[in-house]
């Protein structure tokens, strides 16, 4: 798996095993979780930045990294759904 992959097995620790699972046959899935580490890396580096604009873009970087946290935790949550069989008869 790719570092990004990885960087959300830690940021979600309790459902290491359902993100790897995922991302080895999703590959949007494991889209999403590179975006996520490189959101967090650009939000690191404005943090360490004295640009005018440091402010902005580390809150605009924070809005992001919350949005695609909401996204992943649903597409674990979506994962974890075991779906009803109908009764037999």
């Amino acid at each position: 798996m790719g570092n990004g992959v990885e960087f959300v097995k830690s940021s979600f620790k309790e459902r290491a095993k359902v993100i790897e699972e995922l991302a080895a046959r999703n590959e949007g899935f494991r889209d999403l979780c590179d975006d996520f580490l490189t959101a967090h890396e650009e939000k690191l580096q404005w943090e360490r930045s004295s640009a005018p604009e440091r402010g902005e873009r580390i809150d605009e970087y924070q809005e992001l990294i919350d949005s695609m946290r909401i996204e992943i935790e649903q597409a674990l949550d979506r994962e974890a759904v075991v779906p009803f069989k109908p009764p037999r008869k």
